[in-house]
């Protein structure tokens, strides 16, 4: 019986439309104004492209509202002249694309001194991003015509609002010929250079931390457009210059040469990571099977991935002794309060950092061997040691690559020498060993499992796998027959009892588990064979979980390294890295699938 009732209501804002003396702000009030805008409304869209409302529109989005209101009310008008202007509404972007004067109120913004609304800052942005779009000739030309345009924004980088702004400019600029023109206009203004020049000691945290970040996105952007243009295409001049031994030099100076500052060094090496970073996963040797992982150096990946020059390793090659003192000497820390006492010296986010450089160069192995064990809890770190470790003990020479689609640097992977390093200095054998000991021990007092036991648990495994079938598993026999007569006796019992073991319990649960869900379909095949060894498909079930999806699932993002957060369990601390919704490890635990999650890094 509701349909007696006539649902359909005219319009408030038709009625006020056919008022002559009607004002923007009486249009303001009504909820549907914005989606009669969109619905492209006639009638409104003759009156807010009149000369009048257009610039009371920019004036609302570009200068600060009267003080004494609600935060909420003060900016309801602004949030919805925004709103209108970037309804992508054709007519909207003729009349503000294509007159001078008004582009003349959007851009008087950038002129206004430091700090900027970040509110205003955000409209803006979006405003001229969305103009670059569609009206991208007339903007860019605009843009080009004011001189010190750059240095405006540069000034105004510790707003992330104007990082989005450059992003815009690198990346939205069609067609190719004029993006490629814009690229050679940002070049010509040194953006790369000058966004090198912010990460400096003397720059507040702010301004480094942004200009770090666009730096950053400015190299994946430029990869993945190089990626897809043609062969003859012309080079990306700022990843050209980004890439270059002069400008990572000048990083690196900026971040050694002189007085340093940890958020200094922190923001630089995410610079030099994005540089060596493989961003589609690549193929590398994981025992005797080709997994995917990131973070490994000098490889051209299949054929869609840019090779890491080698000029960048030249620059950082100096450098090296920095780091490794930062490893020795961190900058000084508070102590920090965790669920199982005080740590005296929390790790920290600048070692963390190192770690992961180090991961990348597979160089200072030793003493990422000692942060390894002494910080118990911390699986980022664990999983960045691991990863090191699995690289080496995987090293194939030149020419047992596989060729197709893959391009390898003049020298190897990884250098030969550094195998032994790892079995002689470091003492990677004895260290399992003895931190397997020291852990059942523990244990055995009715203490907790340490936290790197999954990691550890991998590591050996991945040793046991190359020895029997890995590229260089007779080098690694060879190194493991050297050892010394009560140390090899130690391990081969290890590995024949403890490892064994342990392995048994992490594979029954999952083998089990994976033979009940497939028994519905007697075709399909089990991934564990039943002539596999323990070791051999624990470390089979592992590589499958070490997928390009591993990190996305358990791993965690450069932005995730903050100085607090409110989201870590207590019950499980990750000592020195506070994270912004991280992830932590579930230590202790003798469930089958303990060890799996140690290796991982559980959400909360």
């Amino acid at each position: 019986m509701f349909w007696k009732f006539d649902l359909h209501t005219s319009s408030q804002l038709e009625a006020l439309l056919e008022k002559g003396d009607v004002t923007l702000t009486e249009l303001m009030e009504e909820e549907d104004l914005l989606q009669e805008c969109k619905a492209q409304n006639r009638r409104l869209l003759v009156f807010l492209s009149q000369d009048t409302c257009m610039q009371e529109l920019l004036h609302l989005i570009t200068t600060e509202p009267p003080a004494g209101l609600e935060e909420i009310k003060r900016f309801k008008h602004p949030n919805i002249a925004c709103e209108l202007l970037t309804s992508d509404v054709g007519v909207i972007n003729d009349k503000l694309g294509g007159e001078k004067p008004l582009l003349d109120i959007l851009y008087s913004f950038l002129e206004q001194p430091p700090p900027l609304n970040p509110l205003l800052a955000s409209f803006f942005s979006k405003t001229i991003g969305n103009l670059i779009t569609r009206k991208t000739e007339q903007v860019i030309s605009f843009l080009r015509g004011k001189e010190g345009f750059l240095g405006l924004v540069l000034k105004h980088i510790n707003t992330s609002a104007m990082m989005d702004l450059l992003l815009r400019l690198i990346s939205c600029v069609d067609p190719a010929p004029l993006r490629q023109d814009t690229l050679n206009w940002l070049n010509e203004e040194r953006l790369a250079q000058r966004l090198i020049e912010l990460i400096h000691p003397g720059k507040d945290t702010e301004r480094q931390s942004n200009a770090s970040q666009t730096v950053c996105d400015i190299i994946r952007l430029s990869r993945d457009q190089t990626n897809q243009l043609q062969e003859n295409s012309e080079a990306d001049p700022l990843l050209a210059v980004l890439e270059s031994q002069e400008c990572v030099s000048q990083l690196l100076d900026n971040m050694f040469v002189g007085e340093s500052t940890e958020s200094c060094i922190v923001y630089g090496t995410q610079v030099l990571l994005t540089l060596l970073e493989i961003r589609r996963p690549g193929l590398v040797f994981h025992s005797h099977i080709p997994i995917k992982v990131e973070g490994v150096l000098d490889v051209c990946v299949l054929g869609y991935e840019r090779c890491v020059v080698s000029s960048i390793l030249q620059a950082v090659q100096p450098h090296l002794k920095h780091y490794h003192q930062l490893l020795l000497d961190p900058p000084r820390r508070t102590p920090m309060l965790t669920s199982l006492g005080v740590l005296e010296v929390p790790l920290g986010n600048c070692r963390l950092h190192v770690a992961r450089l180090m991961a990348s160069l597979l160089q200072t192995i030793s003493l990422l061997l000692d942060l390894f064990f002494k910080y118990t809890w911390n699986n980022f770190l664990h999983f960045q040691v691991e990863l090191c470790v699995a690289a080496i003990l995987s090293h194939s020479a030149q020419e047992e690559r596989p060729q197709v689609g893959l391009v390898i640097q003049e020298r190897p992977l990884v250098p030969l020498e550094d195998i032994p390093q790892l079995f002689q200095d470091c003492r990677l054998v004895q260290r399992i060993l003895e931190a397997w000991e020291e852990n059942d021990k523990t244990q055995a007092e009715g203490g907790m499992r340490r936290g790197y036991m999954g990691h550890l648990t991998r590591i050996a495994n991945t040793v046991v796998c190359n020895m029997e079938k890995g590229p260089v598993r007779i080098q690694i026999s060879s190194l493991i027959t050297e050892l010394p007569k009560d140390c090899r006796g130690r391990w081969e019992s290890f590995v024949d009892q403890a490892l064994t073991e342990t392995n048994r319990k992490n594979t029954v649960d999952l083998v089990s588990h994976n033979l009940r869900s497939s028994s519905e379909d007697d075709d399909r095949q089990s991934p564990f064979p039943k002539e596999l060894s323990l070791q051999q498909t624990f470390s089979d079930y592992q590589i499958q979980q070490m997928t390009a999806n591993f990190v996305d699932q358990f791993g965690f993002n450069d932005d995730e390294f903050s100085e607090h957060s409110d989201n870590i369990r207590p019950h499980y601390p990750l000592e020195s890295l506070p994270v912004m919704g991280g992830a932590v490890a579930v230590p202790g635990g003798d469930t089958a699938r303990q060890d799996a999650l140690d290796c991982a890094s559980v959400k909360v």
